[in-house]
């Protein structure tokens, strides 16, 4: 009896170590952008390994960004853990204190399993997949792999990542930056930087999401989001669609436009983003912030031809439409004629969700002039130029 409980122990414990595990997602590395791609990957129900091969998170200070997303929330889990006010801005930074609260946040997510104290020891391709033998005698064959910039992956697996770009400033020059998943890192001072959903890839590396800067939570986090939707939906990584991955970001609170003055807790900052990363209203530089300026009122010149870019209906409209200022009538009429909704009902709906539903403090006036916060929000509502499709470059396609 004892030889046999010592011959299934003996298969047993062959079993687990030998034990193959399968996830949509794998991420090596112990530090904030491997982190941050860890959870926002588990976040969106990828099956997801993280292997800390030191033991444990490693966090640095997260500098002063404009936080949004899981760095956000990761600040305000490091507040909670060092007993501080919601009201403190910005806690000063504890490295163990800021470890704990990684490691507790994610012991919460069910689809994140993290693997300390384990070498990597072998790092191959497996058809279209990966495939990772461990030291403990385990495999990972995961669908996608995020490399944070680790130069033995890069070694071992014969990535080149000499062409891999990093944050770069902003500029409406350039309309790459419809294409932002990544922003609001601070860079020379300036927090008005971005990072494409293209600059996660490279040339013939299939299933790879590379991520170029490991200290930021920010750049992580998105990557994340791109490696779950291929894994989770079984797509080659560069078959993620960057709408949607734009929409899963902004569902978990995370900036598309460096916007400094609208954060993330205003309760119309949904629709400033998504409408604000189509140009169809555009920001000013100051100090190296990029300010919406909400509030401010708008005129026909500034959203003329931005409305003729994405939509053709709005050249005939704009044809009729004399005045140089954009009232709250003529908004919606104007939404009403290009965006197809019934001119008798629609300005009553517009009514009724003025102060509910849209939560504005202004007056519902149709003879008064908009403000850019009001077409914003009226806009992602009724015609959203966010579902505008565009290519690579962030052109409009038509």
């Amino acid at each position: 009896m004892k030889r046999f409980l010592f011959y299934f122990f003996c298969l047993s414990s062959l079993s687990s170590v030998a034990q193959t595990l399968k996830p949509d997602v794998f991420i090596v590395g112990n530090g904030n952008a491997a982190a941050a791609a860890a959870i926002q990957s588990a976040q969106s129900n990828a099956k997801t390994v993280i292997l800390l091969q030191a033991g444990g998170f490693d966090i640095e200070p997260i500098g002063a960004d404009l936080h949004s997303g899981v760095q956000a929330k990761f600040l305000e889990k490091l507040k909670e853990q060092l007993n501080l006010a919601d009201t403190i801005a910005e806690p000063s930074f504890d490295k163990q204190a800021a470890n704990l609260a990684l490691e507790y946040w994610a012991n919460t997510l069910k689809t994140l399993t993290v693997i300390k104290n384990v070498q990597l020891l072998k790092a191959d391709r497996a058809g279209k997949g990966w495939a990772f033998k461990l030291s403990d005698g385990r495999t990972i064959r995961p669908e996608v792999l995020v490399n944070i910039a680790d130069k033995k992956l890069n070694e071992a697996l014969k990535i080149d990542a000499a062409t891999v770009g990093t944050w770069t400033k902003f500029d409406y020059g350039n309309t790459l930056y419809k294409t932002n998943v990544a922003v609001g890192k601070r860079v020379d001072g300036n927090t008005n930087s971005n990072y494409s959903f293209y600059q996660y890839f490279i040339p013939n590396q299939e299933n790879l999401v590379y991520v170029s800067d490991p200290t930021s939570m920010l750049m992580g986090q998105a990557a994340g989001a791109i490696a779950a939707y291929a894994g989770f939906f079984d797509l080659k990584a560069s078959q993620a669609d960057l709408k949607r991955v734009q929409g899963e970001l902004i569902a978990f609170n995370t900036n598309l436009m460096p916007f400094s003055d609208v954060g993330i807790k205003d309760a119309n900052w949904k629709a400033i983003q998504m409408v604000g990363v189509t140009g169809m209203l555009k920001a000013t530089v100051v100090n190296g912030k990029l300010l919406f300026n909400p509030e401010q009122l708008v005129s026909t010149a500034e959203i003329r031809q931005n409305m003729k870019d994405h939509y053709y209906k709005a050249q005939i409209w704009f044809d009729d439409y004399k005045s140089d200022i954009l009232t709250i009538g003529a908004a919606l009429d104007l939404i009403c004629y290009v965006g197809n909704k019934a001119p008798e009902t629609t300005p009553k709906e517009v009514e009724k969700k003025w102060t509910t539903a849209y939560n504005f403090s202004s007056a519902f006036k149709k003879d008064r002039q908009i403000t850019r916060r009001e077409l914003a929000v009226l806009l992602q509502d009724y015609m959203p130029p966010f579902n505008i499709t565009i290519d690579k470059t962030g052109k409009i396609l038509r």
